[in-house]
């Protein structure tokens, strides 16, 4: 793996295994906050405080980095499960940047904490964030009416068809509860049928920097 910047300052990961880096070049930041942080946590907010939260590839641990912090801003309960089957190496997550970037370089200590707390296990992180990781891959992955949002954040379809199939997205269907809802930064057109033909209601909203639309899925 290689570090880079992305235009918005913060740090992403290059995997040579796959050839694609874990978030947009135009703003790891900014990607996250607004694929996941406002079009899945936010949305679901305004309706409930009490938000359980599962993420596929947890990666360098952004977006459940950046959902602690939205969950103390908003006084929400949020229990969060991220999916990893390749970590981040040790060295690379000691220089991401997230702690500064997001203006709270006094929680580095909090970031590290995600990457190094022990896999399988519960974590009280705080009063208002509850965490557990998985080392498990996405497509074996099995819960029934468990999660309110699913942050979809798998490599790209052209780097893992595998973890894009109707049989994926059924499982994430049947993870979710009753108006739950799936997002992602992909909206190419046969995942967003595959999303239709195993029951999700399928929503195109306007993308983040340097894509057009993102897509957002609600189990009915």
């Amino acid at each position: 793996m290689a570090l880079f910047l992305t235009n918005d300052g913060s740090h992403s990961v290059f995997s040579e295994t796959y050839g694609v880096s874990y978030h947009s070049r135009y703003g790891a930041v900014t990607e996250s906050a607004h694929v996941f942080i406002a079009a899945g946590l936010r949305y679901k907010a305004v309706v409930q405080r009490e938000i359980a939260i599962l993420e596929t590839g947890f990666g360098t641990g952004l977006n459940a980095f950046m959902s602690w912090l939205e969950a103390e801003r908003r006084n929400l309960q949020l229990r969060y499960v991220g999916l990893e089957t390749a970590p981040v190496a040790p060295e690379e997550v000691q220089v991401l940047n997230y702690a500064e970037l997001l203006g709270v370089p006094e929680r580095s200590g909090d970031f590290l904490a995600l990457h190094q707390n022990t896999w399988g296990a519960e974590h009280t992180l705080s009063e208002q964030f509850q965490f557990r990781k998985e080392k498990i891959a996405i497509e074996a992955f099995e819960a029934t009416d468990t999660f309110d949002v699913i942050y979809f954040d798998a490599f790209a379809p052209q780097a893992q068809p595998e973890l894009w199939t109707a049989e994926v997205f059924a499982r994430m269907y049947q993870a979710l509860r009753t108006d739950g809802v799936l997002v992602t930064y992909c909206a190419q057109g046969a995942f967003k049928r595959t999303l239709k033909q195993v029951g999700f209601h399928v929503e195109r909203l306007q993308g983040p920097p340097g894509k057009r639309e993102m897509t957002r899925a609600t189990r009915m």
